[in-house]
C-alpha cells in the first residue's frame, strides 16, 4: 500500500512541477508573444478598452488621442490631420499590431503598462477611476510638418528637417501618406480591408520612405567625399583636383560625363569649390578612387551608414521605431567606387540619413542623436522622462565643417540662386540620381542648412521617380520649409 501511495504522490508532485512549469512559460516567457498575438481576443479587449494617451505635436496639437465610444471597446483612437502626421504616429488597430510610429515605439506608455507608472495604476486600482496612459510630447513643428506635406502634394518622395544643435526632428514627411484613422477603426471588416489595400505592393503608402527606404542619393554624397578629403589635410577648398569633360570608369569603357559644362574644369583640372559647387562628376568619381575606398567608407560610417539608426523607443517601451541602414559598397572595384563616390552604383540612403549628413556639417562636424519625443507625461502631468541631446559621432573637424559650409554655400550662389532665401544665407547640395532601366527616370535630391552663417535647420528632401533635376525638384520645397522654420 505504501508502495503506491508513494507513486501517487510522486505523480502529483510531477504533475505540479509540469503546471508550474507551464504556467511560467505563458505567463513569462511567452507572455509578449501570446499578448500580441491577434488571436488573442482577450488581450485585444484589454488594450482596446484602454484610455491610451495621446501623441502632441511641439505646441501641444494633438495629432492622436482615445476618445470614449459606446461599444465593447470603450476607447477609440482618433488622429487629426492622419495622413500629415502619419509617418510620425503610426497607427493603432484593431486587428494589426501597432509595428511602426509612436504608437508602436512608445506602446507601453500610452496604454499605461509601462513599469514606469506602476504608481499610476496602483493608484487607479484603489481608487476604481480609469488607469490612463501616459502622453507624449514630441518635437514636431505643425507649420514645418504641413509646409513639407503641401510641398510634396501628390508625388512620391519624404522630407526631413533636423534641429542643427540637438538632433529634434521638426519635420518628417513621407508620401503618398494614409488616414491612420481607417485602420483604427472598431468595425473589424473594414480595417482589415483598409490594410490590405494600403499594405499592397511596393509602393505601399505604409512604408515611411523618410527611415525605412533607401535610395541612391546622387551627388548629395559627394559632401561625404568632400569631407574625407578635407580630413586627410591635403586638400583645401582652392585645391585644384582631376576633372574633364569625360571620364572613363578604371577597367572599362564607360564613360562618365558632368551635366554642366562648368563641371569640367579648366585644361582637366578644377578646385575643390568648384567641383562641389558644378557637382562635377567627373572630379569626384576621380578623387573618391584617390582617396580609396577606405577613406570613403569610414567617413560614411562616422556620419551614420552601415547602421540602422534608433530614432525613439526602447524594447522596453514598445518596438523601437528605426531608420533602415544606408549603405556605402565593401572593397568596391575602382569602376564600383568611382559610381559610389559619387551617390550611384550601390551606394544607398535613407532620407533621414542625408539630412544627418547636413546636421553634422552645420553643427561643426558633430553628428547628434535624431530624436522625436521631447517627454513623456503621466496622466497627472508628472514627467516621466525627458529626451536630452546626445552626439553619436564627432565625424569630422570644425575646420573642415566650415570649408565643408563654404563650399556648399557656393552651390546656391553660382550654380542655382533660385534656391537662395533674401537676407539669409543658405548652404546647399543638390543630387540628381540615375534610376530605372536605361536610367529612364531620376531620384531628385537636396540637402542643406540655414542660416549658413548661424546654423538653426538642417533639410533633407527626396522626389522619387521624377523627370527633372533634383534642384528643380526638390530644391523649392527644401527652400519652402527653411523659409517657414526660419521666420517663426
Amino acid at each position: 500500500m505504501n508502495k503506491y501511495l508513494r507513486q501517487l504522490f510522486t505523480a502529483v508532485v510531477a504533475l505540479f512541477v509540469i503546471l508550474g512549469l507551464s504556467s511560467t512559460i505563458i505567463m513569462a516567457v511567452r507572455a509578449n508573444a501570446l499578448n500580441n498575438d491577434p488571436r488573442n481576443a482577450r488581450s485585444l479587449y484589454h488594450q482596446l478598452g484602454a484610455y491610451r494617451g495621446a501623441i502632441l505635436a511641439s505646441d501641444g496639437t494633438v495629432m492622436a488621442k482615445s476618445e470614449p465610444v459606446n461599444d465593447a471597446f470603450k476607447y477609440l483612437r482618433t488622429y487629426s490631420n492622419g495622413p500629415l502626421y502619419a509617418p510620425v504616429t503610426g497607427f493603432f488597430s484593431i486587428n494589426q499590431t501597432a509595428d511602426r510610429g509612436l504608437e508602436a515605439s512608445r506602446s507601453m506608455l500610452l496604454n499605461g503598462e509601462a513599469d514606469s507608472l506602476i504608481w499610476q495604476r496602483a493608484k487607479a486600482m484603489l481608487t476604481g477611476t480609469t488607469n490612463q496612459g501616459a502622453s507624449i510630447e514630441t518635437s514636431i513643428d505643425p507649420k514645418l510638418q504641413q509646409v513639407a506635406y503641401d510641398q510634396l502634394g501628390t508625388r512620391d518622395g519624404a522630407a526631413v528637417a533636423i534641429e542643427v544643435n540637438t538632433g529634434r526632428i521638426l519635420a518628417m514627411v513621407s508620401t503618398p501618406s494614409y488616414d491612420p484613422n481607417k485602420l483604427a477603426t472598431h468595425d473589424t471588416k473594414a480595417a482589415s480591408q483598409a490594410y490590405n489595400e494600403l499594405s499592397a505592393g511596393q509602393n505601399s503608402p505604409l512604408i515611411n520612405r523618410a527611415t525605412s527606404q533607401l535610395y541612391p542619393p546622387g551627388s548629395t554624397f559627394k559632401t561625404i567625399v568632400a569631407s574625407a578629403a578635407l580630413e586627410t589635410g591635403d586638400y583645401q577648398t582652392d585645391t585644384k583636383i582631376p576633372a574633364g569633360a569625360s571620364y572613363t570608369l578604371p577597367g572599362t569603357a564607360t564613360q562618365l560625363p558632368n551635366d554642366e559644362a562648368q563641371g569640367d574644369g579648366v585644361n582637366g583640372q578644377i578646385s575643390l569649390q568648384e567641383a562641389v559647387a558644378w557637382s562635377s562628376n567627373t572630379a569626384f568619381a576621380q578623387l573618391g578612387v584617390k582617396l580609396g575606398a577606405s577613406k570613403v567608407s569610414d567617413m560614411a560610417t562616422k556620419l551614420g551608414f552601415g547602421s540602422t539608426i534608433t530614432i525613439d523607443g526602447t524594447e522596453s517601451t514598445g518596438t523601437p521605431m528605426t531608420a533602415t541602414a544606408s549603405a556605402f559598397p565593401s572593397d568596391p572595384t575602382d569602376d564600383k567606387l568611382a559610381l559610389a563616390s559619387i551617390g550611384q552604383g550601390d551606394t544607398t540612403a535613407t532620407p533621414l540619413q542625408m539630412a544627418m549628413v547636413a546636421q553634422a556639417i552645420a553643427n561643426n562636424g558633430k553628428l547628434m542623436q535624431p530624436t522625436l519625443v521631447d517627454r513623456v507625461r503621466a496622466a497627472d502631468l508628472t514627467v516621466l522622462s525627458q529626451t536630452k541631446p546626445q552626439t553619436m559621432a564627432n565625424a569630422f573637424s570644425k575646420d573642415s565643417a566650415d570649408k565643408l559650409t563654404t563650399m556648399m554655400e557656393s552651390v546656391v550662389t553660382e550654380a542655382n540662386p533660385q534656391l537662395a532665401i533674401d537676407g539669409i544665407k543658405v548652404a546647399a547640395k543638390t543630387g540628381t540620381a540615375q534610376i530605372g532601366t536605361d536610367n529612364s527616370a531620376i531620384d531628385g535630391w537636396v540637402i542643406g542648412f540655414a542660416p549658413a552663417d548661424d546654423p538653426q535647420i538642417a533639410v533633407a528632401v527626396l522626389v522619387h521617380n521624377t523627370d527633372v533635376y533634383g534642384s528643380l525638384a526638390a530644391g523649392p520645397i527644401m527652400r519652402a520649409m527653411m523659409q517657414e522654420a526660419l521666420q517663426q
